[in-house]
């Protein structure tokens, strides 16, 4: 890793750094943080660290997960929150059949995904932008999961917090974690069943008493840490026993 980018990543490790991406394309700017692996991995170009896409929940700050991005960080991850929402977008609709009546937003965000990735593999390139994880809290994750409709080849795996409308894949290609509150269900087929978990090694965790708004730094303090918890255990040994 070369100096300058050494001395970076020992400043982005402490707190994200916002930067925008520019769209061209579309005229949009997107705005996003990176938050750095912590100081005791070392990134390079024989030796790439990890990434994670991190999408807020509709109306939710994308640097309002600070408690999740220093999880990935000291995981090892560079963490980049995207931030989708932007004043010029059309509200999220709230009705008729959601499936159809929002695939928008989810199709513009795939899109911001995709392009967040294409502008910033070019400059990171001590980072694995080819195994990418996406998570996303809520609308965050809808937007993940219809990335995955599209079966990019740089996504080995997603994790969503409570997302309740676009099917997470069923495949071995790509792992799945979902970690679940217990105020609101998810709509029928989004989450794999008992047997589809078994035979693709996908795992649902659902968290007692927790509330599908309180899944961002909004939330209570024990609610964070039993997230954090679940996602460790599933980054690090692949278990997603609570109990664990």
């Amino acid at each position: 890793m070369n100096q300058l980018l050494a001395s970076i990543l020992l400043l982005l490790s402490s707190k994200g750094f916002a930067e925008d991406i520019l769209d061209n394309n579309r005229d949009r700017t997107i705005p996003i943080e990176i938050t750095a692996p912590s100081t005791d991995f070392d990134c390079s170009i024989d030796s790439k660290c990890a990434v994670v896409f991190l999408s807020a929940g509709y109306g939710v700050p994308h640097t309002k997960y600070k408690f999740l991005a220093k999880t990935f960080s000291k995981l090892g991850y560079l963490v980049v929150a995207i931030g989708h929402e932007l004043p010029s977008d059309p509200p999220l609709s709230v009705s008729g059949d959601l499936f159809q009546t929002r695939a928008e937003n989810w199709i513009r965000g795939a899109e911001t995904l995709k392009v967040v990735r294409n502008q910033l593999r070019t400059s990171y390139l001590d980072f694995d932008f080819d195994n990418l994880v996406l998570a996303g809290h809520s609308n965050g994750g809808d937007i993940s999961a219809w990335l995955l409709r599209e079966s990019p080849l740089f996504v080995s795996q997603i994790i969503t917090l409570d997302h309740r409308r676009v099917p997470l894949p069923r495949t071995k290609d790509v792992k799945v974690l979902t970690i679940r509150a217990s105020d609101f269900e998810a709509d029928n087929g989004v989450l794999p069943t008992h047997t589809e978990q078994t035979e693709f090694g996908s795992c649902v965790v659902k968290i007692d008493n927790s509330r599908h708004n309180d899944m961002s730094d909004f939330g209570p303090a024990l609610l964070k840490l039993q997230i954090q918890k679940v996602v460790t255990q599933w980054l690090s040994v692949r278990s997603c026993d609570l109990r664990g």
